[in-house]
């Protein structure tokens, strides 16, 4: 039977995601049923750059990348550099990485044999695909590179990644288990007699309603363009009508290990800012800080001497949903 094409389509696969490597040969032999598709491998920065160049030029109306957050986050940084959001291909995100934030806010949870024969499924019976729409963080500093993301954190989320870079990532633990232990060692960190330079809060200083830069000292901090993270948690509570999540727990904030489950289980409303906790619906934020931030698990560093780190929601830009 020949397969009905009914969008150039193009791919983008990344085989050093953690998902990838524990099913590399699976995958590999079934992207290679799928030769109606333009596939491209890519690993790096530079190679996603290239990558996307390519679909650029080739007009791909259909872009699936089978990787995790930082090749999504890749991706989406260069398309940005090419095209504004309007004139972008529909994203289907295909979980292949160690975390897969994003493929699970959208309903992406599987594993990736099934989203490949779904695929390729559709090319031979098209059928209606969901589509759903999410802003996306551009994130700017004066005299750096311009960041896009789905989620920016700060303080011990921050911390638990650049840890993860070290002795859970080399073990192969992937997924929720990866964040369990993420999140554990984090805590511990704080509350259990480690308070060393690495697991310390962050500073920020910010505007308040009078318009005076005023600095808190914060365990973590997020802003988020997805509705849930990883764990299905939902660490926001706002209720303004804007299109970014942000949440901020101040250093010591009150009965912090009675707060956690509503915490993140986005029943906070009963949490008091007098007390150290606030999360607020906005499309932007300004941060100045001298520290760390992640985005989709990337770390980058923020300088003051640059002025505020300003945090803006972008697009929206559409992902089909399998």
């Amino acid at each position: 039977m020949i397969a009905f094409v009914p969008a150039r389509i193009g791919l983008i696969y990344n085989p050093l995601g953690g998902g990838f490597r524990k099913q590399a040969v699976q995958i590999r032999n079934l992207l290679a049923t799928l030769p109606e598709i333009t596939q491209i491998e890519a690993t790096s920065q530079t190679e996603f750059e290239q990558a996307v160049s390519i679909v650029v030029e080739a007009k791909v109306e259909w872009l699936i990348v089978v990787g995790g957050d930082g090749t999504l986050q890749g991706i989406i940084s260069c398309l940005f550099d090419h095209l504004v959001p309007e004139s972008w291909p529909e994203i289907t995100i295909i979980p292949a990485g160690t975390t897969n934030m994003t493929a699970l806010d959208l309903g992406m949870n599987g594993r990736i044999k099934w989203f490949l024969e779904r695929i390729r499924q559709y090319l031979h019976q098209p059928g209606n695909l969901k589509r759903i729409d999410r802003p996306v963080l551009r994130i700017e500093q004066t005299g750096r590179k311009n960041v896009y993301g789905m989620m920016l954190g700060l303080g011990l989320i921050a911390r638990g990644v650049r840890f993860s870079r070290s002795q859970i990532k080399q073990l192969g633990i992937t997924g929720n288990i990866f964040t369990i232990l993420i999140v554990l060692r984090s805590l511990m960190g704080t509350f259990l007699g480690r308070p060393q330079a690495e697991w310390s809060p962050v500073r920020i200083i910010q505007k308040d309603e009078t318009g005076t830069l005023r600095e808190k000292v914060y365990l973590f901090a997020l802003v988020s363009a997805l509705d849930r993270l990883l764990l299905n948690i939902h660490p926001y509570w706002g209720r303004e009508s804007a299109p970014l999540h942000a949440t901020f727990i101040e250093q010591h904030s009150k009965r912090f290990w009675r707060a956690i489950w509503p915490l993140v289980m986005g029943r906070g409303h009963h949490l008091k800012q007098q007390d150290g906790y606030t999360s607020y619906n906005t499309a932007s934020v300004e941060l100045w800080l001298d520290d760390e931030y992640i985005v989709d698990g990337e770390l980058y560093h923020a300088s003051s001497q640059y002025g505020p780190v300003r945090i803006t929601a972008d697009g929206p830009i559409r992902f089909r949903v399998l």
